[in-house]
């Protein structure tokens, strides 16, 4: 373990690089798993197993990973000060992990005694929702490593986990031809990982703090809670569509869908390759008071978001079809033509996921004001036209009306949040100014 642990931890000077680039890395190499399993399940398994596996992995597991997670990210990487100690995160993402487990059984048992799923479609997404779970406990020795000033060890720990993890399940599924196996060996694989490249990394940092207490964990679900519901209804608003198309139509329809929504995960990372090497610095000049040259930091980031989505919008309008195009040879003989007829659906997500960056970004600076309250309110409202608008849309128009759908629920999210930004900087600033700072 120790012997990881030193491999890992970087004794040079240029840590800032290295946070950078390891986050880079992290995350490409997660987005780029995703996108390659979606497609590998597909290829060997079917379009209707590939469907499952889609919805599995990336709207029900994920949906399930942020009860484990707990949206608390974004609030233990900015608690600078030092109110809550790593056993505190800790104690309190067991008991999150354990609920998001319980929930998933509960939701799958439900939908299976209803007739709704096959006993192998409800073991293969428990196992998934178990796989993401296992993300989401990692997440809090990560958030620790970022918080500590270690944002490279959060990169390296994404980067091999899931090489790891992906490899195990590409070679069982390849040997055995069975997802059911290859999910088993996913999750074995993920519990692994965290284990050589989180637990035995974080005991090597100094200045670890482990004291924990039950009014401590009491207070941080009491200051999280509204973070939590927050972001679970952002990724329900995220995947509303997604639902609609497990609800309204066939498997196969999931998978393709999946297929075509991939960039906006692309995009969404990309863009938190700008956000997040930032945020403890505006978390600093927004505390310091430095409004002014933390209002041109969010401008610079945001400048950057839009210049990659209009050059994302651009090139998927120009060579949509020829991507498409593409990704239907790498599926294999009999997909011919199966994805290229969504082009328009595949343009409109891709600028949908240009506004939900942008939202991310708003949102970030929220959470550095600690406006929870109003985070949630935004969230609520984008829930309730998600839950209106989504069935009706997909069940009208299918897969393009799911794209219609997650574009209105995108640009919703953006105006929302960018309001409430400029709203409390200029009751901020005008609070600096009464103050005559």
């Amino acid at each position: 373990m120790r012997g990881m642990a030193g491999l890992l931890l970087y004794r040079g000077d240029h840590v800032e690089r290295q946070n950078m680039i390891w986050n880079m890395v992290g995350s490409f190499v997660y987005a780029f798993a995703s996108m390659v399993l979606s497609f590998l399940v597909m290829r060997l398994a079917g379009e209707e197993q590939g469907g499952i596996f889609s919805f599995g992995y990336s709207t029900l597991g994920q949906q399930l990973f942020i009860v484990a997670y707990f949206g608390i990210r974004p609030f233990q990487i900015t608690d600078g000060k030092g109110e809550y100690s790593f056993g505190d995160y800790l104690s309190h993402r067991h008991l999150t992990c354990a609920l998001a487990l319980a929930g998933g059984a509960v939701y799958l048992g439900l939908l299976w005694g209803m007739g709704r799923y096959s006993a192998s479609k409800a073991a293969v997404l428990f196992l998934l929702v178990a796989y993401k779970v296992i993300d989401g406990y990692a997440d809090v020795y990560e958030s620790e490593f970022q918080r500590q000033g270690s944002l490279y060890l959060t990169g390296k720990s994404n980067c091999f986990r899931t090489i790891l993890s992906v490899g195990v399940f590409t070679a069982v599924l390849a040997a055995k031809g069975s997802l059911l196996a290859a999910c088993l060996g996913a999750v074995a694989a993920q519990m692994a990982g965290m284990i050589l490249f989180d637990l035995s990394v974080l005991s090597a940092l100094p200045n670890l703090e482990r004291r924990r207490g039950a009014g401590k964990i009491r207070g941080l679900f009491g200051e999280t809670w509204l973070l939590f519901l927050s972001v679970f209804l952002d990724f329900y608003i995220f995947s509303a569509a997604k639902y609609a198309i497990d609800g309204h139509l066939t498997d196969g329809a999931s998978g393709y869908f999946n297929l075509i929504f991939m960039p906006t995960s692309v995009i969404y990372l990309v863009a938190n390759f700008v956000i997040r090497p930032f945020l403890t610095r505006l978390t600093v000049l927004w505390n310091g008071g430095k409004l002014q040259e933390f209002l041109r930091q969010l401008l610079r980031i945001g400048l950057i978001i839009l210049g990659l989505t209009i050059c994302a919008v651009g090139l998927t309008a120009l060579l949509g079809k020829w991507v498409l195009g593409i990704m239907e040879r790498i599926l294999g003989e009999g997909y011919e033509g199966s994805l290229r007829v969504y082009s328009p659906a595949f343009t409109a997500i891709v600028l949908g996921g240009g506004f939900y960056a942008m939202a991310n970004l708003m949102y970030y600076a929220l959470v550095i004001m600690r406006r929870q309250r109003a985070i949630f309110l935004v969230y609520l409202l984008g829930a309730a036209a998600a839950f209106l608008m989504s069935g009706y849309l997909v069940e009208k128009w299918e897969i393009m009306g799911a794209a219609v759908c997650y574009l209105i629920l995108m640009l919703f999210l953006t105006a929302g949040f960018g309001l409430c930004t400029c709203c409390f900087y200029r009751h901020k600033k005008g609070e600096q100014v009464g103050n005559g700072s």
